[in-house]
């Protein structure tokens, strides 16, 4: 079904010619807002005759580039430092933020797929022009914070891989902006196309990692289950709350809501309902991967460094360098740098998509997408190349763990708006959320909240 909103010139006809009129034509002249993602709007057809499962291959696809930023190289350095240091004992961390983080996409591809508004748009349209600012600049941080963890991720595999500066890696990743032009250029299912082998590619990696590091498994089990240790130990709620930063990602409730209306489905109630479903399906089955991932991450580091005594090993560098040794594995260090180069290039992808959707948003601007792309990647290149410069590369890891912890304190300026418009029942109408959801959603922004503020009293009590 083609889209049913006017092209951008046709609406900029219709805001000039009720201007002319009067200030009322203006206002419902205005209404017709620029659509997410104009470029990719409602571009892949959805045919209501067709099978169940062809309807679920053209669904299939946004949960994958939002499951990209659930294994960033920001998870890599939390979950390795965790892995090494405490084990398998945070392994409930990352099952419960990963929970958390299939709860909250649900939310925002209803908002989505209900409003036609992605999480952006729907703040400039519900609060005022200063609150709409400050959100804006709290996602913005957010998003700088995620790419920094990204550009320096895939430098740092750039130089394993290939002994390159960490500098020159930084500088190379400024070409993904490129890819992202050249296949958005193809139609959206080629960029979905393209995470989705990177994805395979990253798990494929930590299957032969995994299976090659032989971890206990009775003690990885036991580690699923919840410890109050966690909240008492400053240095272990550090890493938790960066795990928690790096799983669930404020800027992609703002990419879910969007990208779910690439797809052309009906205005009707049943349309809707039925595009939920899949979306649904979408998201959670992309996200159970990200578990496995992100899970492996970590019962790779406590099987192969933690076991054995080597508590400190923070930096991925290093893990790097002692996976091969430590597992009598020649391969094992290049496939592990292999798929951190893989996760920081979709990361990076899927950030630059993130950056334009928000900035779009919040703002209401347009701009040509190479020009888009580019101040949305020089947002994450430039911190990037001063921290390299200032810091030097020894504090790269640190500085990625401390941004996944700088997102961990952005989540609630996305989660709690997401929370109340899809509360709302003048904007979700019958999709509004049930008692139950409200409260399991509250439970969710409170934990986040709660979780932050103990790291805050811990940190300047100096326990």
């Amino acid at each position: 079904m083609a889209s049913t909103l006017p092209p951008p010139l046709e609406t900029e006809t219709l805001l000039a010619t009720a201007a002319a009129r009067s200030p009322e034509a203006t206002s419902a002249a205005a209404s017709h807002h620029y659509p997410s993602l104009p470029e990719a709007h409602r571009s892949i057809p959805i045919h209501s005759t067709a099978s169940w499962l062809r309807k679920l291959f053209a669904f299939a696809g946004p949960g994958y580039l939002v499951a990209v930023g659930y294994m960033d190289p920001g998870n890599w350095a939390t979950d390795i430092g965790g892995g090494a240091k405490f084990g398998y004992q945070l392994l409930s961390v990352v099952l419960i933020s990963n929970l958390m983080a299939m709860f909250l996409q649900a939310l925002s591809a209803k908002l989505g797929i209900v409003t036609g508004r992605d999480l952006a748009q729907a703040c400039r349209e519900h609060y005022s022009r200063r609150t709409s600012f400050l959100l804006w600049i709290a996602c913005e941080i957010a998003i700088a914070a995620c790419d920094l963890a990204e550009v320096l991720g895939s430098a740092i595999a750039l130089q394993l891989l290939f002994g390159l500066p960490l500098l020159a890696g930084v500088v190379i990743t400024a070409l993904d902006v490129l890819i992202v032009l050249a296949l958005q250029g193809r139609g959206f299912r080629l960029i979905e196309a393209f995470v989705v082998t990177l994805i395979l590619t990253i798990a494929a990696c930590f299957a032969y990692e995994i299976l090659i590091a032989r971890p206990i498994w009775m003690e990885a089990a036991r580690g699923f289950i919840p410890h109050a240790v966690i909240l008492r130990n400053r240095e272990m709620l550090y890493i938790a709350i960066g795990i928690l930063g790096a799983t669930v990602m404020p800027h992609n409730l703002y990419l879910h809501s969007s990208i779910v209306q690439t797809r052309a489905f009906g205005s009707a109630f049943r349309d809707k309902r039925e595009a939920l479903r899949f979306a649904y399906i979408d998201s959670n089955f992309a996200l159970g991967i990200a578990l496995f991932i992100n899970a492996a991450i970590l019962v790779l580091a406590a099987a192969a460094f933690h076991t054995r005594g080597l508590h400190d090993v923070a930096e991925i560098a290093s893990a790097y360098k002692l996976l091969s040794p430590v597992l009598g594995a020649s391969l094992a260090s290049t496939i592990f740098a292999c798929a951190l180069l893989a996760s920081g290039q979709n990361s990076t992808l899927t950030g630059t998509l993130a950056g334009q959707i928000v900035m779009e948003g919040f703002l209401d601007i347009r701009l040509k997408p190479w020009l888009r792309r580019l101040i949305t990647r020089a947002i994450a290149i430039i911190p990037a190349i001063l921290v390299i410069a200032i810091a030097g590369e020894s504090k790269v890891t640190w500085l990625i763990i401390l941004s996944q912890v700088v997102l961990s304190f952005q989540l609630p300026f996305a989660v709690i708006p997401l929370v109340q418009f899809t509360n709302d029942r003048k904007r979700m109408g019958v999709f509004a959320n049930s008692r139950l959801t409200v409260v399991v959603a509250w439970i969710i922004a409170a934990a986040i909240l709660f979780f932050n503020f103990e790291l805050l009293y811990l940190t300047f009590r100096g326990a």
